[in-house]
């Protein structure tokens, strides 16, 4: 069941400081919810596809990289995770050659989440619109939503923690879905209801002690959760 902390018909935020923090402007012309969603171990699990590309950069560039850890850690952009691996001045050169190798070797192992196509269309439903807002390059994520068969309103790359926040502001966002506790930090930010759904690498508690208003164990919840948030 569904764990709230806070109840799902008074979507209230704060900022880091625990200081109130004004809620996103409604989005002009909808009459339901704005929902954005994180992608990577929200929507889709890109484990399989994301480690199969590092493996292919490992073998090219001959440095020895611990592929289960890389993908145990999913969220912070790609960046962040090179510089674990590789010299500060090498990892421009090597993001760009990760995202070359990406289409071929990440798209089509890359699986939905199960409950992910349900979400978004709950959010339809209501009459909302439903936002990708990710960490992963842009192209990247609208890719995958092409192969699965997901459909967003709108897709946002390039945006991690707090940057999120500013995406989902402009749009009018009310609830942001993520896994990760820059995901907590990134509705926050926006002033939007902060549901986390606990199918990446951080823990129930993890999410909650970030600050998550609701944690669920996957997007097969949503649905439901989204009625009575919305009724």
């Amino acid at each position: 069941m569904p764990e709230y902390l806070t109840s799902p018909s008074a979507p209230a935020a704060s900022g880091p400081a625990g200081a109130a923090v004004p809620a996103a402007r409604p989005s002009p012309g909808t009459s339901g919810p704005v929902v954005g969603f994180d992608l990577d171990m929200t929507l889709i699990d890109s484990r399989p596809g994301i480690g199969a590309a590092y493996r292919v950069l490992a073998a090219e560039t001959g440095v020895p990289i611990d592929v289960d850890l890389v993908v145990s850690r999913l969220g912070p952009p790609l960046e962040t995770e090179l510089a674990a691996w590789y010299p500060a001045d090498q990892v421009p050169d090597v993001a760009a050659r990760y995202r070359e190798l990406y289409p071929g070797t990440a798209i089509t192992p890359s699986l939905a989440l199960p409950g992910a196509a349900e979400a978004l269309k709950a959010v339809r439903a209501h009459g909302g619109r439903s936002l990708v807002v990710t960490a992963k390059y842009e192209e990247h994520a609208r890719l995958h939503l092409d192969h699965l068969g997901l459909r967003a309103d709108l897709v946002v790359g390039g945006l991690w923690a707090e940057a999120k926040g500013v995406a989902l502001r402009e749009q009018g966002a009310s609830v942001y879905v993520g896994d990760h506790l820059g995901d907590v930090r990134g509705a926050r930010a926006a002033g939007a209801f902060s549901v986390a759904v606990a199918t990446g690498g951080c823990t129930p508690a993890e999410l909650r002690d970030a600050g998550a208003d609701v944690v669920l164990a996957g997007l097969a919840e949503f649905p439901a959760w989204l009625t009575e948030f919305a009724g």
